[in-house]
């Protein structure tokens, strides 16, 4: 029993990764599953969809590996957070499709009750903003919208779960309805204090306790998995939401260390260590992980558009046929042009928050063409960056930016072409990894940890490996002019001024 399945449960795709004893990745598995738009600014899933690639996924890993299943130590969990689903607790049926952490329909629902004065308590006690990105008005919605499902949750029939919740439920045929600290703190009904879920803001969505699970650490038991799912029993003992698990993969476990992962949006973290810091920049406060009942806490920064600018450019637009050739596109980009693209295709996250205002190309001109618009989406996810981290260091007391090193990982990061421009916007080192699979690197390590087979922390940090350091190059004065271009284009897109 010396492997460790990691399932990495994302926006996009499901994926199942197979490590060995030395965190080494022996087999991944993975299957895009069909995104619903229903409405404009609506995102959802079907359950079923990410129920069936994951547990499909996870049997085709293991015959990848010509593994056995009893080889399998144990499971760990990492999912898209936010994502909200409501299920019968007595069949396990979901009755609503999720709806998708990039899903804007609550915003007029955030919109009132900011109006009436709410915004200060979710922040005191959640550490995040009143923004439909967040669980809770996801979930008063179904019960609003769904046909007796308010009455249903008042009896006690219905289970609330994000994604982590629901697969555990799943795994262990409805034993266990738990979920980690850190998927935890982004359902707006968290006090990340207190650590635990908090009446007055369950009054305020009008969400009863008995839907909501049980909060445990992040390497945890969580059941036993039914043999019949991946041909053993075998216990979960790991979950995280996908980017504190990339937080955990890239061993930033000291305060001060930063990471960045792109995937179909951009998260960016800075670890405060077990003081949560409260934002003056609207970014988050959150949880990085938890471990023996202490939260260890951070700043974070969401941008909703990284990757799946890229996905535009390929799906929307047709001027790429995979993701790989956008940066080879962009590297031949007439260096005189200035085309910034704003990409608020469902609003603009931190440290903006506009979900009403929608994306733009500015600087366009008769030479404009699919390489110059190519190599704006690439550039307005550094730009992206660069707003997070200045904010960050503006707000923590413990760092003013000097020396920062950025921890990358995600999908964006194999192009070196972005990754040096991301450097040149920074005007800061960035460093990718050899293990690039870093979120679920960080889910293994959570189940290994309490399973006995991995390292505690600090040993674990010892085995973090760069691969490369990307430094800057680009002339400071001709950066500066290029930041104040991408600012002024954001500032043309806002509908409202940041506070």
């Amino acid at each position: 029993m010396s492997l460790v399945l990691a399932i990495d449960q994302g926006t996009t795709s499901s994926r199942a990764i197979l490590f060995s004893a030395d965190m080494s990745i022996v087999a991944v598995a993975q299957r895009e599953f069909p995104q619903h738009y229903p409405a404009s600014g609506w995102v959802e899933h079907e359950p079923e969809d990410l129920w069936e690639t994951v547990v499909e996924m996870g049997r085709e890993v293991l015959r990848k590996a010509d593994a056995r299943p009893a080889d399998v130590a144990t499971i760990g969990i990492t999912n898209q957070r936010e994502t909200v689903l409501v299920w019968d607790r007595r069949t396990g049926q979901p009755i609503h499709r999720a709806i998708v952490w990039q899903d804007r329909r609550t915003a007029e629902l955030c919109a009132r009750l900011k109006s009436e004065g709410h915004e200060d308590l979710i922040r005191s006690r959640t550490g995040l903003l009143l923004d439909p990105y967040f669980s809770g008005t996801k979930i008063a919605w179904i019960l609003d919208n769904v046909p007796g499902a308010r009455a249903r949750a008042e009896r006690g029939e219905l289970a609330f779960g994000t994604v982590d919740t629901f697969l555990v439920w799943r795994l262990t045929g409805g034993e266990v309805h738990a979920t980690d600290a850190t998927n935890a703190s982004r359902t707006l009904l968290y006090d990340i204090h207190r650590g635990d879920w908090d009446d007055d803001l369950l009054n305020l969505f009008g969400i009863p306790r008995s839907m909501l699970p049980e909060v445990r650490d992040c390497s945890a038991s969580y059941g036993m998995s039914l043999s019949e799912h991946f041909g053993a029993a075998i216990p979960i003992c790991g979950v995280a939401g996908d980017q504190q698990a990339a937080t955990v993969g890239q061993a930033c476990f000291t305060p001060g260390m930063a990471k960045s992962t792109y995937g179909t949006g951009c998260f960016a973290l800075l670890n405060t260590g077990d003081t949560p810091v409260a934002s003056r920049n609207r970014l988050l406060t959150t949880i990085a992980y938890q471990f023996g009942g202490k939260p260890i806490y951070a700043l974070e920064g969401s941008i909703f558009i990284a990757g799946a600018a890229v996905q535009w450019l390929r799906d929307g637009l047709g001027i790429i046929k995979s993701a790989a050739e956008s940066g080879e596109l962009a590297r031949d980009a007439d260096p005189a042009q200035s085309v910034y693209l704003v990409p608020a295709f469902v609003g603009l996250g931190a440290p903006y928050w506009d979900p009403d205002c929608r994306g733009a190309l500015f600087g366009l001109t008769r030479a404009t063409g699919p390489r110059e618009i190519a190599h704006a989406a690439l550039e307005s996810v550094c730009y992206q960056t660069l707003d997070l981290l200045d904010a960050m260091h503006d707000d923590w007391s413990g760092s003013d930016g000097e020396g920062t090193v950025l921890r990358v990982d995600g999908g964006m990061v194999a192009s070196d072409w972005a990754m040096q421009r991301l450097a040149d916007i920074l005007g800061a080192p960035v460093d990718r990894p050899e293990v690039k699979e870093t979120t679920a690197l960080g889910a293994a390590y959570l189940a290994g940890l309490h399973a006995g087979i991995f390292p505690d922390p600090v040993a674990f940090a010892d085995m973090w490996r760069l691969e490369t350091r990307f430094l800057p190059s680009l002339p400071e004065t001709l950066r500066v002019e290029k930041v104040n271009g991408w600012r002024d284009a954001v500032s043309r897109t806002l509908t409202h001024p940041p506070r």
